[in-house]
């Protein structure tokens, strides 16, 4: 295992935000929709691509807090502009677990 320094960790902004809305992403080459996040009055609503449909049907999503990586430059990924990374967990069949908050914290807020 690399280890990092605390000034590497720190690069990386994972910060939490609220599912505002989920819709189907059909033009993906894996199943998966794409989501919609409110981080907050800092960094906004930012949309994603995110291959979670084994686990959550859209319903399920909406309104969970989920953590993103809101650093990572935009990616085009089909028709749509991906601007930050759900994180998650492949289970033991490698579909995401997506990450979460064990309490209800405010949107934008960093993890340390």
């Amino acid at each position: 295992m690399n280890e990092l320094t605390w000034n590497e960790f720190q690069k990386v902004d994972i910060r939490v935000g609220t599912v505002l809305s989920v819709e189907a992403f059909p033009q993906a080459r894996k199943p998966a929709y794409i989501v919609h996040v409110d981080f907050g009055e800092q960094i906004g609503i930012k949309k994603t691509s995110a291959q979670i449909t084994n686990h959550y049907s859209a319903e399920q999503l909406v309104g969970r807090q989920i953590l993103g990586v809101v650093n990572f430059p935009p990616k085009q990924i089909g028709p749509i502009n991906s601007e930050f990374l759900l994180t998650g967990f492949n289970d033991k069949n490698g579909h995401v677990v997506i990450s979460t908050v064990e309490r209800k914290v405010p949107n934008g807020s960093r993890l340390h």
